[in-house]
């Protein structure tokens, strides 16, 4: 029985890659000599440090930049509110990776919604559809890729 896999993955290392280049930017920016903004990563969590918050802003659309140019897709990025103290501003940024289950939920009501031939289930942080007909999967897949979720999605294991 066919079926495929949506997914919604982040390469880690072109991730790392942009972080990389982003932080390299910084530090031959004119605008940013003498300060001490930065960009810090632990696992799915951004830090982007700077002196104020024009300049996290700034530093922000640097990486939004960089990020676009290796392929990611930005709205996998949840953008924090910006914290100060007397010498610096953090600006938190999540990158979500996986899908949750209200997502999941809002898929399988669109696929159940369209009336095509076809089962879907959630399996940890994907959903997997299966079908008779390829037709109706490559249906499948393009309604969810019209479909507005402000997620990037991916469909894997396309198996017949």
């Amino acid at each position: 029985m066919p079926s495929f896999d949506v997914v919604s993955e982040i390469d880690q290392h072109e991730l790392s890659n942009a972080i990389d280049q982003s932080t390299r930017e910084l530090s031959t920016r004119f605008d940013f000599k003498g300060t001490k903004a930065r960009i810090e990563r632990q696992d799915n969590t951004i830090n982007l440090i700077a002196e104020a918050e024009f300049q996290t802003r700034q530093i922000l659309d640097i990486l939004q930049g960089k990020l676009t140019n290796r392929g990611i897709d930005i709205d996998c990025l949840e953008i924090g509110d910006a914290a100060s103290n007397v010498s610096e501003t953090r600006l938190p940024i999540t990158v979500r990776e996986g899908v949750d289950k209200e997502l999941a939920r809002k898929m399988i009501k669109l696929i159940k919604d369209s009336k095509l031939k076809v089962q879907a289930q959630v399996q940890q942080d994907q959903v997997r559809v299966t079908g008779k007909n390829r037709n109706d999967l490559q249906s499948v897949i393009a309604m969810l890729k019209e479909s507005n979720l402000d997620f990037p999605l991916q469909f894997k294991n396309f198996r017949d």
